[in-house]
């Protein structure tokens, strides 16, 4: 029993098949990067492009380069920074209390304090 506007045969975004002598594909070639662990992977890049130095490994997720016997070390892991933190990289102390002295001074006004 059907219900609804089913299509049969027919899967949600399908499209027609492009049949074959319409369409070449772009010249390509492979690319292998090693990484620390012992991976590696083949990578098909555009053939006038330039092949990137290094490419994150798929398995172990290190980065992988195109020297098979000297592949690039581990990544640092960047610990997980809040949004204080990036404040205040970018403010000093004075900056931030004048800043806070600001807000401060406006709330204040709106409240008729």
């Amino acid at each position: 029993m059907q219900h609804g506007n089913v299509i049969r045969g027919a899967r949600v975004g399908s499209a027609p098949e492009r049949p074959p002598e319409r369409y070449a594909p772009a010249p390509r070639r492979a690319v292998v990067y090693w990484c620390r662990n012992g991976h590696w992977m083949e990578i098909l890049i555009a053939a006038e492009a330039d092949a990137p130095p290094q490419w994150d490994c798929r398995r172990c997720g290190q980065p992988a380069g195109r020297d098979a016997e000297n592949p690039p070390g581990r990544q640092r892991a960047e610990p997980f920074k809040t949004h204080l933190a990036y404040v205040k990289e970018r403010r000093t102390d004075e900056e931030g209390a004048a800043i806070l002295a600001e807000a401060l001074a406006a709330l204040h006004r709106r409240r008729g304090r």
